[in-house]
């Protein structure tokens, strides 16, 4: 039977379009601009859900998406709330918390032990006898969950985040937010309104503010069309606030959508919510709030009801009438709660109306239980009125009226949740009987209903009833439907002691269902007030925080930003077709299979090369650290364990750092190459947190000393094995020599034409050589190499064969041969320790652990076997008489030494020889026997340099490569993306860098985030007091300082990719994507900022009407492949 309107019912419909769905597997139908519970409701379901805890029938209570009554899966996404989804063609629903059917429910004999599960039943059973907890948590996880999630079907939609910018926000798009909306637009303001439902309006499109029911609409189509023509008013519909931050930061979730709003100030007109009356079966199919009758109604034309009653307390009841009777359902009864206005001279226009036509209206009576029949409501019983207590001691039964729909509408309450967010304080007037609000932040203003007024003039008090509440000798009078909390809970709470509302919360869960308490936090005080003999004031209400309404998890995560990063030589890693691992956001070649090779046999052959010929690896994830200064020196001294003071320039040093607890946390090298100039290199993953503790470090000792972060400027190809001099000799100048170029020395010279930083190391236990360029000559060194090394068969070897040939050697990896509690005597490398320096980070602990007992230490292992399936993986257990006294952290078959061997942590007291037991896969034991290390080459003879004398290959300086592939832009389009990466640039930084760039007869800025456009068009940009950035700096590259009165260069043209972004919709684009504001008054020509774009750090800066990106040349490609997406997505 269909339960629809005709016309003018049903606003939101279009009755010419049908849409088809599905409920629990029956096909209905519905129409274009229905929700799915408009629909449902039209199509005569008069069951939706069950209840969570006594899985009680329900049918809905408010319509506007803030119960749980209306809860379903849509297409298999759960928990979706019936009433705000709209209705499309073919969707599946069903409905959720049963065990059974919907109609014939097993769960629902819970309800009748519910004497037997008062309050807190869950804190003081179930717990014994002990572990039986487990068994009975699957059961009521099982019988009282919400919807269930099948991953295999669920469609993962794109979700985006989003920066807007604004002068005014104005949240709520009913009366009074739209008025606000057009004050501040007519003032000049840029305003964004923000509403939750469809369309602007809010209770002007549904309520009746008149007896002839003409007003609202009216006064709706006005201001919306004076909204629609006001250019500094943008509308954003179907859009949650969801939250206040501190200087008004405010998200705002759309859609699939999130949208971080700042703004200079925010009114807040989200108006109020209307509360239930708490009587005895409150909760049945067909009861239900006036304002959400009166939605059904007039937006979607669904006749709820044949036979009415209304619960008055207030006038807006008697509105609600009218429109009952104008849809033709009878209205049987209007029980008025109140006492003056049932007398012809206190009587309201709208009450007048009521009465000439007839109604019945019932004084001295209030409700005592709704009736049900198969499980719908079917009457409501009367009662004398009482004294209004929370237990009831005497009544008398008046009459019992039929009806198929109860509606009540006794009071409101504001949405206070924002407010409170921001600092405000609710308040509740015990004269008034209403709420209002104080304590507002600045700039934060709200307006309507919400400030606790009543009204298009907000003159009027809240249309509270004192006391809507009537409890029953039986219960079932439900305070907060969606934990099926009773009167008697809530008073139960309180006796036992959690006289708090904050505890009686915790305590019995009201307020933590999907509503978040919006209908119920009122009862909840006034009855936790009369439990404590205290005053609403006294007791206020639960505390509200962000989210505001319940949001996916995908909505704050957002799009997944992986700012990958990649040498200047991964196209060539490409071409090997490398197989690729991530090492943080770097993506590193794990090894290069030839057609047909395995993994394991791939890696052991790139090994053997390395020991037998040569081998290259690209190490650019090698953290890079400048530090210059007199103080330099200094700083490493306090920063690392050894001593850096009496390094000889050329020379380069092992370098460990440890925290203040003496934990090894990074190690590196440490190259001298001035007096005042050091390059230090840190792990890949570490080097973040390594140059954050130097910055750190130094705010507090002040040295004189600079420290920059160059990780990104180069490009860096390990040369190792036998034959590596052969190769370097035949493409540097550089004397290779061994008297010339000793082991860990370091020179600056020329490669394939390229200017290099030249380190002689040995991680992997051969002769080799760490060769450092900038970032766009990368490629060019690895093909040089390449073709130089062919002839003696020089082959590329990765991270996995790295990994072997250090294993071998017995060197550590930071954070895999060591975990957040390993100190130096654990590892045995107290050789790396300087005791003749007065202090470095973590000393005191490391000579407290020296003189104590030691517990474990890390040692080396071998197995005797060539079975690849024997080797232990990292974290299997040491045991010793089957309980665990060590783990391994390395291990792999070694073909240079036909034998499995490894690092493990092992008790201190074992000694090499000793033979340990380890648990691999299946719980099979190992045995393997402790060693000395290293296990490879213990007299380090592999370093030695053979003498050889090669002509070297005469190169000139290659053209840079940019390592972004980027398309050509159509200069017709919005926005165009223009690659200067190869552009000149440049940056300077010293305490003098301004007057040093004056001598040199340029304009500069004075003071950080400005530039200012050169005379011959480079742009000087100064990021800070002493740093600047130069693009397009050909005419004064030739005279950049080199440590000339402690100003240098940075090789900023080599690590960072320059972007030109420019376009009628550039702008747009940018606001989209960063938290700066962007918008035209607030960034102009000549600013300079600093953010994040995609995960990405750019430099951003605008000139002449277009904007210039410097972001890490690394991620260089994603960051431009993103604005690309970026573009497409927005349809710029």
């Amino acid at each position: 039977m269909t339960m629809r309107l005709s016309a003018p019912f049903g606003t939101r419909i279009r009755r010419d379009n049908r849409v088809f769905f599905s409920f629990n597997g029956k096909r209905l139908c519905g129409f274009e601009g229905d929700t799915v519970a408009s629909a449902l409701l039209a199509a005569d379901v008069q069951l939706m859900s069950r209840s969570f805890k006594y899985h009680r029938p329900r049918l809905g209570l408010t319509f506007a998406g803030d119960d749980a009554a209306t809860l379903v899966t849509i297409d298999h996404r759960a928990n979706c709330f019936a009433d705000t989804e709209i209705l499309c063609p073919a969707m599946e629903v069903t409905s959720q918390n049963h065990l059974g059917s919907l109609e014939y429910d097993l769960g629902a004999a819970i309800g009748l032990l519910a004497r037997f599960l008062p309050v807190g039943f869950y804190y003081k059973a179930f717990y014994r006898p002990k572990g039986i907890w487990e068994l009975w948590a699957k059961f009521f996880r099982r019988s009282a969950g919400l919807g269930r999630i099948n991953p295999s079907k669920q469609n993962v939609l794109p979700r985006t985040k989003s920066y807007k910018h604004v002068d005014h926000l104005v949240v709520g798009g009913g009366y009074h937010g739209m008025r606000a909306a057009l004050d501040m637009a007519n003032d000049g303001r840029s305003v964004l309104l923000v509403e939750q439902d469809p369309v602007l309006g809010g209770s002007l499109l549904y309520s009746r503010i008149d007896p002839e029911g003409l007003v609202a609409g009216r006064l709706a189509r006005e201001l919306i069309g004076e909204i629609e023509t006001n250019n500094n008013i943008e509308v954003m519909t179907t859009a949650h606030c969801n939250g206040w931050y501190a200087d008004h930061y405010v998200p705002v979730l759309q859609g699939h959508n999130l949208f971080k709003i700042r703004a200079s100030s925010v009114t807040l007109a989200t108006g109020s919510l209307e509360q239930p009356a708490v009587f005895r079966n409150n909760d049945l199919p067909g009861v239900m709030l006036g304002s959400g009758v009166q939605r059904l109604v007039h937006l979607y034309g669904v006749k709820v009801g044949h036979r009415a009653v209304i619960i008055a307390g207030n006038d807006e009841a008697y509105g609600l009438a009218l429109d009952l009777l104008d849809a033709d359902i009878e209205v049987a009864a209007i029980i008025e709660l109140r006492a003056g206005p049932a007398t012809s001279g206190a009587r309201s226009a709208l009450m007048e109306s009521v009465v000439e036509r007839s109604v019945r209206i019932i004084t001295g009576a209030e409700p005592h239980a709704a009736v049900a029949r198969r499980g719908q409501l079917s009457a409501i019983q009367l009662r004398g009125q009482t004294s209004g207590e929370v237990q009831l001691a005497h009544y008398e039964l008046l009459e019992t009226i039929e009806c198929d729909l109860l509606c009540s509408s006794v009071g409101f309450l504001p949405q206070y949740q924002i407010p409170c967010q921001a600092g405000a304080r609710l308040r509740f007037d015990e004269e008034d009987n209403c709420f209002s609000l104080d304590g507002l932040p600045q700039g934060f203003q709200l307006a309507g209903s919400v400030t606790g007024k009543w009204g298009l003039d907000e003159l009027v008090p809240d249309p509270n009833h004192p006391w809507p509440i009537f409890p029953h000798p039986k219960g079932k009078e439900f305070v907060d439907q969606d934990e099926d909390l009773q009167i008697v809970d809530i008073v139960n709470a309180v006796a036992d002691g959690f006289t708090h509302v904050q505890l009686v919360k915790r305590y019995s869960t009201v307020g933590m269902g999907p509503s978040q308490g919006r209908h119920s936090a009122l009862a909840t005080a006034k009855i936790t007030a009369a439990a404590n003999r205290s005053t609403i004031d006294e007791t206020g209400v639960t505390t509200a925080r962000p989210p505001l309404r319940a949001e996916p998890l995908a909505a704050s995560a957002g799009e997944v930003y992986f700012p990958a990063r990649l040498s200047s030589m991964h196209g060539a890693h490409l071409k090997l077709a490398a197989q690729f691992l991530h090492a943080g956001t770097w993506y590193r070649p794990a090894y290069y299979p030839q057609p047909g090779e395995d993994r394991i046999t791939c890696i052991e052959r790139e090994a053997i090369n390395v020991r037998r010929n040569v081998g290259m690896i690209d190490l650019s994830t090698l953290g890079g650290i400048d530090i210059r200064g007199p103080a330099a020196s200094e700083l490493l001294n306090r920063l690392y364990t050894g001593g850096f003071k009496g390094l000889a320039i050329g020379k380069s040093k092992y370098a460990l750092m440890c925290n203040e607890s003496g934990v090894v946390i990074d190690d590196g090298v440490a190259a001298r190459l001035a007096e005042t100039h050091f390059y230090v290199t840190a792990t890949t993953t570490g080097v973040e947190n390594v140059y954050r503790q130097m910055l750190k470090w130094n705010v507090q000792w002040q040295l004189d000393v600079d420290i920059t972060n160059v990780t990104s400027a180069y490009c860096v190809v390990n040369l190792a094995g036998p034959k590596s001099k052969e190769v370097l000799a035949r493409l540097t100048a550089t004397d290779l020599d061994e008297a010339a170029f000793p082991y860990l020395g370091v020179r600056e010279g020329e490669v394939a034409g390229i200017p290099a930083r030249i380190l002689r190391v040995g991680f992997v236990g051969e002769l080799g050589y760490e060769i450092h360029v900038p970032q766009t000559f990368g490629r060019h060194l690895w093909d040089a190499l390449a073709a130089v090394g062919a002839t003696f068969d020089i082959a590329p070897f990765g991270v996995e064969a790295q990994r072997l040939l250090r294993l071998e050697k017995g060197h550590i990896i930071i954070g895999q041969d060591t975990d957040a509690m390993t100190h130096l005597r654990e590892l045995e490398m107290s050789w790396a320790v300087s005791r003749k320096k007065p202090f470095f980070i973590g000393d005191r602990t490391t000579a407290e652990i020296d003189s104590s007992r030691m517990t474990r230490r890390l040692a080396g292992f071998t197995v005797e076997s060539t079975n690849r399936v024997d080797v232990p993986q990292e974290s299997h257990l040491v045991l010793e008489g089957g309980r665990m006294v060590g783990r391994v952290t390395s291990a792999a078959y070694s073909p240079t030494l036909d034998k499995i061997i490894g690092l493990a942590y092992v008790p201190a007291t074992s000694t090499e020889g000793d033979t340990i037991t380890i648990r691999v896969d299946r719980g099979r034991g190992l045995q393997a026997t402790l060693c000395e290390l290293p296990f490879y080459d213990p007299q380090t003879e592999r370093q030695r340099v053979p003498h050889i004398s090669v002509e070297v290959i005469e190169e000139s300086l290659p053209e840079r490569i940019s390592l972004i592939s980027a398309s050509d832009g159509d200069p017709e389009s919005g926005v165009v993306i223009v690659d200067r990466t190869l552009s000149d640039r440049c940056g300077i930084r010293g305490r003098t860098a301004a007057s040093w760039l004056e001598s040199a007869s340029m304009l500069v800025p004075d003071k950080p985030n400005w530039a200012l456009v050169q005379k011959d068009g480079t742009l000087l940009a100064r990021l800070s007091v002493g740093e600047f950035l130069l693009l397009g700096a050909s005419n004064y590259l030739g005279c950049l300082p080199e440590s000339a009165d402690s100003n240098y260069s940075l090789p900023r043209g080599d690590s960072h990719a320059w972007m030109v972004v420019s376009g009628v919709h550039s702008r747009e684009l940018l606001q989209a994507i960063c938290s700066i504001d962007l918008r035209a008054r607030s960034f102009s020509d000549g600013d300079v900022a600093q953010t994040l774009m995609f995960g990405v750090s750019v430099i951003l800066i605008q000139a002449e009407g277009i904007f210039h990106l410097c972001a890490d040349i690394t991620s260089s490609q994603y960051l431009y492949d993103a604005l690309e997406g970026a573009i497409d997505s927005m349809g710029i």
